[in-house]
């Protein structure tokens, strides 16, 4: 099974990258290679496999056999390990020029291998204006041999000069089938929970493997889930928001304490804290007093980043819910709901409103996730939020 048999709905994008693939080892040959281009976006919405396709493409671009998917190449690829890969993944809120200088500094070398030398960066819309200038340049005038692959929710996340000089590659989201399928044949999900997960995924492999194998994320989802039913009274209404907060910021608490701790360790080690003999000690206190302080705020940085996107997952749910409760009142047909197994609450919600109503929630979902963007209190954003789908007609 090649690279490109893994992207789950995505046959017409991985058509165009087994096509580019083609016409990259032409290039080696000496031919013209048709097709093949030094910088791509790849653009799709969450869970679509963005990076995962990126990833297939630069697994097929240093493949001999174009991406076999069981060569060392293609291995060393999918485990992070080839030397002519160079992966970025922004774990702050920003990506900065010092960091993007640093990263055209390494892409300009030659490949190690001798077939090409790939950076594949990821949120590359979190560069900063700077950052995406710098960016440009390297992109206007690559190395004969380096290729960009940049990842993206969309092309409008990009600067227009940046997109102008990329192949774009747009990804859909996967069909709840596809993924159900993938769910039951790769990771031995039974079949109902399987569809379970695909469905109220909404065709995210990702989210959907943790619903169906992590049932505190199955738990963090129906704690969601329940607050449209809940919002019966202004307290109620600040106590959920309070709950949402909460339950984001523990969460993003469990998944970088563990990183925290590793680095702040290394970054000891590495000035030589704990160690013994005379003067080994002192590079902590010259150097790595700053350093330790740089590495605390990229952490603090990664941690609101973290605490910011379990939020928007949590605010995608909701607005899930509530395109359901508008299915549920115009009584379409032949629609699959991606909170069908929160139907009692669909229907109360549905009978009590109107479509009006929804759509103003609806609306008032999406005002908190820019609020939430431009860096408003994250309680103070939720509280606004809940309060407006608890009286959705005093809305403008």
């Amino acid at each position: 099974m090649g690279v490109f048999d893994d992207l789950v709905g995505q046959e017409r994008a991985a058509q165009t990258l087994r096509r580019a693939a083609a016409a990259a080892a032409e290039v080696l040959a000496g031919g013209s290679g048709a097709g093949m281009t030094h910088a791509w976006l790849f653009t799709g919405p969450p869970g679509s496999g963005r990076e995962e396709a990126a990833r297939a493409f630069a697994a097929a671009l240093f493949c001999a056999d174009g991406g076999c998917g069981h060569c060392d190449m293609c291995h060393q690829v999918m485990v992070g390990s080839h030397p002519d890969l160079e992966t970025v993944r922004p774990q702050g809120l920003s990506y900065g020029i010092k960091d993007t200088r640093q990263l055209i500094l390494r892409a300009a070398g030659a490949p190690t291998l001798g077939r090409w030398r790939v950076v594949l960066f990821e949120d590359a819309d979190r560069a900063t204006e700077g950052a995406s200038n710098a960016l440009l340049k390297a992109i206007e005038e690559p190395p004969p041999r380096t290729v960009w692959l940049l990842c993206a929710p969309s092309p409008d996340d990009m600067m227009i000069t940046i997109r102008s000089r990329c192949r774009v590659v747009t990804l859909v989201t996967p069909p709840v089938a596809a993924v159900a399928h993938v769910l039951a044949t790769r990771e031995n999900v039974p079949p109902d929970m399987a569809a379970f997960a695909a469905r109220a995924a909404q065709g995210h492999l990702d989210r959907a493997r943790r619903l169906a194998l992590d049932a505190d994320a199955r738990g963090r989802r129906e704690s969601v889930l329940s607050i449209p039913a809940s919002l019966t009274g202004v307290g109620e209404c600040v106590a959920a928001a309070e709950r949402l907060v909460k339950t984001a910021e523990e969460e993003a608490a469990a998944v970088t304490s563990v990183l925290d701790e590793a680095e702040t360790a290394e970054l000891r080690k590495v000035y030589g804290e704990g160690s013994t003999g005379k003067g080994l000690n002192k590079g902590l206190v010259r150097g790595g007093a700053g350093a330790l302080k740089e590495l605390e705020e990229r952490q603090k940085s990664r941690a609101t980043r973290t605490k910011r996107d379990v939020i928007d997952a949590a605010l995608l749910d909701l607005v899930t819910f509530y395109r359901d409760v508008l299915a549920v009142q115009f009584g379409a047909q032949g629609v699959e709901l991606a909170t069908e197994d929160r139907r009692a609450d669909l229907e109360k919600v549905a009978r009590s409103s109107t479509p009006e109503d929804n759509l103003r929630r609806i609306d008032a979902i999406m005002l908190c996730r820019r609020r939430l963007a431009a860096n408003v209190s994250p309680q103070m954003a939720v509280e606004a939020m809940t309060l407006s789908l608890r009286s959705p007609r005093l809305l403008p």
